[in-house]
């Protein structure tokens, strides 16, 4: 297995196609989720991947800053249910969070988190911004890792 990361255009067809049925599968079928997953941004973003022949074990999106918030952001986190327990989430948020500081030199990322996630997230630094709320129907929380961040909760 391997870590790939990519801007959209570097990405082959095979890839993003890979990475969007991934995507569909747990946000939207696996969820019981109806909603528009891919949501136009993914041309400004780098997609961070873990493959398995073929197969996308672990994913998520950078987001730079500007584009869904003022901070720079990671989302669609994934990992497939066939990976999951092996502590490839860590590893795909910690080159998340490693990615932004170091290539893209942003000090504040944001993140719209899962609210049963928090603690996960929690455990990297972030801290909730905003008050629970419904997003497609399934409880979120906004979270930000920055020096500055001030959890409200």
């Amino acid at each position: 297995m391997s870590w790939q990361i990519k801007k959209f255009e570097e990405l082959t067809n095979i890839e993003l196609y890979a990475i969007l049925k991934e995507r569909t599968l747990i946000f939207v079928v696996e969820q019981n989720c109806p909603y528009l997953e891919v949501d136009g941004k993914d041309p400004a973003c780098y997609h961070l991947y873990k493959e398995d022949n073929g197969q996308i074990a672990a994913y998520l999106r950078i987001v730079p800053a500007g584009i869904a918030y003022q901070e720079a952001s990671l989302g669609r986190v994934i990992v497939s249910q066939a990976y999951r327990g092996q502590g490839i989430a860590r590893e795909l948020l910690q080159r998340g969070i490693d990615f932004v500081r170091h290539e893209l030199q942003e000090t504040a990322i944001k993140i719209q988190a899962q609210s049963h996630l928090q603690q996960f997230y929690g455990s990297f630094g972030f801290r909730a911004v905003t008050e629970s709320y419904l997003e497609d129907n399934i409880p979120h929380v906004d979270m930000i890792l920055s020096d500055e961040a001030e959890a409200i909760l």
